[in-house]
């Protein structure tokens, strides 16, 4: 089945409940309220928790316009996403779209870097969950934790994609939660009206008075550019999840058009609420964790317990999401036919067994990596796959400006969620992607990522452009 026949076959359905929204096999197992809660919870990632520190550390209270800006770039990638996912949900997303756009080797390429990075992504996240899990028992071994944790989430991945989901439901529900009460709490102590509070309660001076607002100059926006811009990836897992629901575009739009409150509470607010609660040179943000350190400011007990308890479950869910998300993408590329073909078959529950099985073999690799040799083999994974949500961003913008017109020829009426100011915002976003890859380029600390991401990504596109020519020079001599 080629992607353009994917595409149309999709757009043209209107999946009713307890069906599957497309002819590839897959069921409509999500449900509104997973759909719903995978979309908020899926811009927080365990890096906001882990990583916010490093960045208030590099820019100070100028971080929350590093911030701001990657917000924006992601808000208007997210709203690209939602027009072609809207119009044609599938589960391979945005590879799926760039195959019938750009040509069979943008699809490919884009699909299996999206596809390694994830399963990099899970060896890091279950390896950062067993040492959470050793602290609390360490009669169990931290390989051992790791082991557990990704044999029960491959379990509920391979049980259906319900169990995905309501999983999802829970892990992104404690996370919005402890969320939402950290700004609440947090406001309430920096104006002095929180009862019991040992915060002082200075408003806003303290995102002036330790330097003023940008202690490092403006220069340190970009480098905070580069500490946060990944924390955000994970954004467009709900377009995938949608080709699993029983309304994909309604789920499509709904996800679109809250993006924008989902980065300003949750991220820009929680950041927010740090830098108020807490000069930025304060020693306990970076000994303690930036959250924390807020939460002891104010005399809350148990403040590193209750973090980790916090960060295990942003853990777990990336994780969850990160297998779920890991075989949807090699289930497309099976049917598309630049992965094996088992990849495509589904059990009787709808779902891609081997597309499964396939990414988490990888990901229990890239575990014993981590342990074995860290430092060379595990770092090179690492570091190979850290620009790649960068590229997927790219390849959105370009796609979604070849798409735009695709749609307009064949079927404008599912345009029901458009790019705003088009084309002009997405060149924008473009420009605005091309130059943070450039700026890690010439970044000490950013370069080796940025390098080995473009050493890999080029191999993948030479390997898409090689096969693609393949399959045009056999058509022909089939035609002929």
């Amino acid at each position: 089945m080629t992607s353009q026949t994917t595409l149309t076959k999709e757009g043209d359905q209107s999946p009713t409940p307890g069906q599957s929204p497309s002819a590839d096999g897959l069921k409509a197992g999500l449900k509104n309220r997973h759909l719903s809660m995978i979309a908020i919870g899926g811009v927080i990632g365990a890096g906001l928790f882990v990583g916010s520190s490093s960045g208030i550390a590099a820019a100070g209270p100028a971080i929350l316009v590093s911030y701001a800006l990657v917000g924006l770039m992601v808000v208007l990638v997210m709203r690209m996403l939602g027009e072609m996912a809207a119009a044609s949900p599938n589960s391979g997303s945005f590879s799926a779209y760039a195959d019938r756009a750009l040509g069979r080797w943008a699809g490919f390429s884009i699909g299996w870097l999206y596809w390694f990075f994830w399963v990099v992504v899970l060896a890091v996240e279950a390896t950062a969950g067993a040492v959470i899990l050793e602290g609390w028992i360490p009669a169990v071994p931290q390989w051992a934790w790791a082991l557990i944790v990704m044999v029960v989430l491959t379990a509920t991945n391979l049980a259906s994609v319900a169990s995905y989901g309501e999983f999802e439901f829970w892990f992104a529900g404690i996370k919005v939660v402890a969320i939402g009460a950290f700004v609440v709490i947090g406001l309430l102590a920096v104006f002095g009206v929180l009862p019991g509070s040992d915060n002082p309660g200075a408003g806003f001076a303290h995102l002036t008075d330790s330097g003023g607002f940008m202690p490092h100059g403006a220069g340190s926006i970009l480098t905070g550019v580069l500490l946060v811009v990944f924390s955000f990836m994970g954004s467009e897992i709900v377009t995938l999840a949608a080709g699993e629901s029983e309304n994909p575009r309604r789920a499509v739009t709904k996800a679109t058009n809250s993006v924008i409150w989902r980065i300003a509470v949750f991220y820009l607010g929680s950041i927010f609420v740090v830098l108020t609660l807490l000069p930025w040179d304060d020693k306990s943000i970076q000994e303690k964790g930036s959250y924390v350190a807020a939460l002891d400011s104010i005399g809350i007990a148990h403040a590193g317990q209750i973090m980790n308890v916090i960060i295990l479950t942003a853990v777990l869910s990336c994780l969850n999401s990160g297998l779920y998300t890991a075989s949807r993408m090699a289930f497309s590329l099976g049917e598309r036919g630049d992965a094996p073909k088992a990849f495509a078959k589904v059990n009787a529950k709808g779902v891609p067994t081997a597309a499964i099985l396939g990414s988490v073999v990888f990901g229990f690799v890239a575990v014993f990596f981590n342990y074995m040799w860290k430092d060379t083999v595990f770092l090179f994974l690492l570091n190979s796959s850290g620009a790649v949500a960068l590229f997927v961003w790219l390849v959105i913008c370009f796609t979604q400006l070849r798409m735009r017109g695709i749609l307009l020829r064949e079927a404008p009426e599912k345009l029901t969620v458009r790019m705003w100011l088009f084309p002009y915002l997405t060149w924008a976003a473009a420009a605005g992607i091309v130059f943070v890859l450039g700026y890690m380029v010439f970044d000490d600390a950013n370069r080796e990522v940025a390098l080995l991401s473009m050493l890999v990504a080029a191999i993948v596109v030479t390997i898409g452009l090689v096969l693609d020519r393949r399959r045009r020079n056999a058509a022909r001599v089939t035609s002929g």
